[in-house]
């Protein structure tokens, strides 16, 4: 506990990030759930007569809660509790009289409740931390209050700087909000090249925000660091699927999603455009993944629908070649860093090569991102990659017609034929 509240302490500071204080803050109310052994945690902001949720750990889907809501003082215990009416700790909410008629109480099905006000340094109120937890919670007492209003005492410090970092994330939200209202990002297609033959057996799905100052992969990494990672993607994946009845029968549409995207309700959208093999999913993930359950087994539905599985960025970290362990995907794609200088580069055409007979092994294909020149394609040839993706194949285009030609393609590599990754 001690070690976490001094990391917290060092990471408050000014200097540091938007994302590192609220990660550390889920961790502090991580805690404070687990020794009042209750469903969740949470933060709030107090704005005049609402309380603005910031920070929340735990099982909130339960309670229908998230970072952003506001819960009105009116109508809420914690009202009650700034008004000195309630104690900070109810054990059982539903048998307490003082709690009935709250609407809050009721809306959320609490059955036990413990929060305390946070103040600054200077004594100004600035919001409340407590828990919730849907059934009873009997061994609730006076030694919980204690250590919840600990904490409170501690978030006292560094109020200024949550209410900068607050106000940063809150524009970050409003920014990603305003996207997603304006329909999500615009979408181009770039090509997938068979080597050996020209054919463009399928174009990718590529996120592109004309308006916007940031690159996507900013944006996406932005949304994320606020809770909208998957609906942004999800938006994405969308606006890319509207192309499939435009795409010639023999062509894949790649769409990638975060594993959070791909588990949450990815499969009814993929299944749901009547096409789904005509649909290769490209896991984007560069943290830890292991043997997530949910996500294999989502791999294997997919699979089932007739819908394939590509992992990205293999060959540039452990953790793609993690991927590639677990989901034994049936396209890899080779990462540019690999492919960039391969045509002078022994260890790079080593790797590409080993990646080959890795695919082999497991039933895949290799797609090499990122070829820019002549040299680099002759290159992978060379190492018996059968597919390509990159500037010198076809650069990415807002119009499927046009990914899908092939007729800018090297004129050796063949006519610009069409086919499918297989």
């Amino acid at each position: 506990m001690e070690r976490l509240l001094r990391r917290c302490a060092s990471c408050l500071g000014p200097e540091s990030e938007v994302a590192e204080p609220w990660t550390v803050l889920v961790e502090l109310l991580d805690v404070l759930r687990r020794r009042l052994d209750m469903d969740v945690a949470w933060l709030g902001q107090l704005e005049g007569d609402l309380l603005v949720l910031q920070v929340v750990s735990g099982d909130r889907d339960r309670f229908g809660i998230a970072p952003g809501m506001s819960i009105r003082r009116s109508s809420s215990l914690y009202g009650k509790i700034l008004a000195g009416e309630i104690p900070n700790v109810i054990p059982d909410v539903r048998a307490d009289p003082r709690a009935a008629g709250v609407v809050s109480a009721t809306e959320f099905n609490m059955g036990a409740y413990a929060a305390t006000p946070v103040v600054d340094a200077d004594g100004r109120s600035y919001g409340m931390l407590g828990c919730l937890n849907q059934q009873p919670c009997p061994s609730l007492g006076e030694s919980d209050a204690g250590f919840l209003r600990l904490l409170a005492g501690f978030l006292s410090q560094f109020v200024i700087d949550l209410r900068q970092q607050w106000e940063m994330r809150s524009g970050v939200w409003r920014h990603i909000r305003s996207l997603l209202d304006e329909g999500g990002p615009q979408v181009y297609f770039q090509p997938v090249v068979e080597l050996a033959t020209g054919r463009v057996v399928g174009v990718e799905g590529l996120s592109r925000f004309p308006t916007a100052i940031q690159g996507p992969k900013d944006l996406f990494a932005a949304a994320a660091s606020v809770g909208l990672g998957p609906e942004l993607e999800m938006a994405a994946i969308r606006n890319a699927l509207r192309v499939l009845p435009d795409l010639p029968c023999d062509v894949t549409l790649t769409v990638n999603a975060s594993p959070a995207t791909a588990t949450g309700g990815l499969v009814d959208l993929v299944v749901g455009t009547g096409t789904p093999a005509k649909v290769a999913v490209e896991i984007t993930e560069h943290d830890y993944i292991g043997d997530d359950r949910s996500l294999l087994l989502v791999a294997d539905i997919l699979r089932g629908h007739g819908t394939h599985i590509a992992v990205d960025d293999v060959g540039s970290c452990y953790s793609g070649l993690e991927q590639l362990l677990h989901l034994r995907p049936e396209v890899i794609k080779m990462d540019y860093f690999i492919t960039h200088g391969i045509d002078t580069d022994p260890a790079r055409r080593a790797v590409a090569a080993g990646l080959t007979r890795i695919a082999q092994e497991i039933g895949g294909r290799v797609v090499a991102e990122g070829i820019e020149t002549e040299a680099e394609l002759e290159a992978v040839i060379a190492t018996g990659i059968p597919f390509g993706q990159g500037f010198l194949l076809g650069a990415p285009t807002p119009s499927i017609t046009d990914a899908c030609r092939g007729d800018r393609l090297p004129g050796h590599l063949g006519s610009g034929r069409r086919g499918r990754v297989a």
